[in-house]
């Protein structure tokens, strides 16, 4: 597969030019870590050379990994490059915290290319660890290491005119740095104020109709197929018409998805299985994002950096190996690069433990205003269901599977939020995360208010983790970093998630990520209904909404 000749580095097969849109047999010929020429030959490897992977969006922490540690499970999957939104960190730690994710990517051969987040916190319904207002994202712009404005989720301020929202998004223009989108939702009028405001990008389509419209406007989607969130068999017929429009992406990906099923490579073998020129679908993934965000990641071409997979067939997409930068950094499914170990952690734990009185709740109506989750989606709805009290105290509905649900400020003193929720399903026990979209509370629901305490109380005494519990059965994933992200190795982070996760079924739990989908349940700008530290809220009219009636 590789030679040695005077210093430089050959590699042979049928190199696939998704620039030129063709398939060539030939030699590349790599010298100093960028392509030095691209030989025709005949006789050559039997194997295909194609443009590393990238991709489009997705933030890090939700694998629970550190960057240094992510790359080394996205690697051996031919990911050569990230556009990386940190403003999960960022909600917690702030400008610090993204300075963390940055060096710690460095560590690792991966490129790392990390956007200014644009919504710390993403709305002011909400209490986060840091705020980062228009001077501060005007200062990282102006950065060389931050590439682009993050996901602008606060869309009625851009809509509504909102003076920081427009003060972020003309620092992003004057220092000529694309701008991601986050509309889910809009239509119309509204959709088109969002995107004359100078968006380009959005991952939040659900239907090829939504999609359409926003590409119609000059937008480019990004197919996101996540651990939650799951689009792509909804979306890539967009491959027929509008294939120079479109990046694929994952957003949030847990650490056992990401090692057992892969990363964009199940995408573009998904693709092609499903009948799409292999062409066609590695430009989706290389060329768009590479030409998009101005990523310093070669396309196979003289002069560009060698960063390129070698792989069995374009139908399997088996990875024989993946090189950055002309080195060789993963084979056969093994990393070729170490481990980095960080010697400093950081975070930020302020709650106090709860009490079984705090999660009363008084009835107040005869109905309660109730969310609904759909397993594989981020957006929710809503249903006034009725109330089943306990010694004047409004509980979890267990038969019905509608629970109590709790969200809880760890930044400073406060009480918990309290809602419910239907469709989560668990019969015993509850289920307690710090990973709660997007400013990292906790976020917890149980079949009781004692069971809720416990876990809560538990998440506290280690400053951060996702925790199933039942009785005095736990099962608990430690977070040290941020509460969002584990110092430990990525197979060790997976195998405790996957036991937190069986655990979360065995207590009933029907859904296929319930950890992913319990962390969207504080994320307000994804209507329709959420819950907040400060309350349950309605995303559609941007409010805060009624418990009950």
């Amino acid at each position: 597969m590789e030679n040695k000749i005077s210093g430089l580095q050959s590699v042979s097969g049928s190199i696939v030019d998704v620039v030129a849109g063709t398939i060539t047999k030939g030699i590349v010929i790599v010298e100093n870590g960028r392509i030095k020429s691209i030989q025709p030959a005949e006789d050559v490897a039997d194997q295909f050379i194609i443009p590393g992977l990238v991709d489009a969006h997705i933030h890090i922490e939700s694998s629970m990994m550190l960057p240094a540690e992510f790359a080394r499970y996205s690697i051996v999957h031919g990911t050569v490059a990230c556009v990386c939104d940190p403003h999960e960190i960022a909600n917690v730690c702030g400008i610090e915290g993204v300075d963390y994710m940055i060096e710690n990517g460095k560590q690792s051969p991966m490129k790392f290319y990390f956007g200014a987040p644009s919504c710390v916190p993403s709305t002011k319904f909400e209490t986060s660890g840091a705020v980062l207002d228009a001077e501060d994202v005007e200062e990282l712009l102006q950065r060389d290491d931050i590439y682009f404005l993050a996901e602008m989720m606060n869309f009625p301020g851009v809509i509504h005119n909102n003076k920081q929202v427009h003060l972020k998004l003309q620092a992003a223009q004057a220092a000529g740095k694309p701008v991601d989108g986050h509309a889910p939702d809009l239509t119309g009028e509204e959709l088109i104020a969002y995107v004359a405001a100078g968006i380009t990008t959005d991952h939040e389509c659900m239907t090829i109709a939504d999609a359409e419209a926003k590409i119609a406007l000059g937008m480019k989607v990004q197919i996101r197929e996540g651990s939650a969130a799951k689009n792509f068999d909804d979306l890539l017929s967009l491959l027929d018409k509008h294939s120079e429009n479109i990046m694929f992406c994952s957003d949030d990906k847990h650490p056992d998805d990401l090692i057992k099923n892969g990363h964009i490579n199940s995408l573009v073998r998904r693709a092609v299985a499903k009948g799409y020129d292999p062409l066609e679908v590695l430009r989706v993934c290389s060329l768009n994002p590479i030409r998009h965000y101005k990523l310093g990641v070669g396309l196979l071409q003289p002069g560009d950096s060698a960063d390129f997979n070698v792989v069995n067939n374009l139908h399997d997409f088996e990875l024989k190996a993946t090189y950055i930068e002309g080195e060789r950094v993963a084979e056969n499914g093994i990393p070729a690069f170490p481990r980095y170990i960080p010697t400093e952690l950081i975070n930020q734990f302020k709650a106090e433990k709860i009490t079984i009185d705090q999660l009363q709740v008084t009835p107040a109506g005869d109905n309660l205003n109730v969310i609904l989750v759909a397993d594989g989606q981020l957006l929710t709805h809503s249903e006034w269901m009725g109330l089943k009290i306990e010694n004047g105290n409004v509980i979890s509905d267990v038969e019905n599977d509608v629970l109590k649900l709790v969200v809880y400020n760890r930044y400073q003193p406060s009480v918990p939020a309290i809602g419910f929720i239907k469709n989560i399903g668990l019969k015993s026990g509850a289920l307690a995360s710090t990973v709660s979209h997007d400013s990292h509370n906790i976020v917890a629901v149980g079949t009781s208010d004692k069971e809720i305490v416990s876990a809560i109380n538990q998440l506290i005494e280690s400053k951060g983790g996702i925790l199933a519990s039942d009785k005095e059965r736990t099962c608990l994933l430690p977070l040290p970093v941020g509460g969002v992200m584990s110092d430990d190795e990525g197979s060790v982070i997976s195998k405790k998630y996957e036991e937190i996760d069986a655990m979360a079924k065995e207590l009933g739990s029907r859904l296929k990520a319930p950890f992913m989908t319990l962390a969207f349940m504080s994320l307000l700008v994804i209507p329709r209904l959420k819950l907040s530290d400060k309350g349950l809220f309605n995303g559609a009219t941007f409010s805060f909404a009624k418990l009950m009636q």
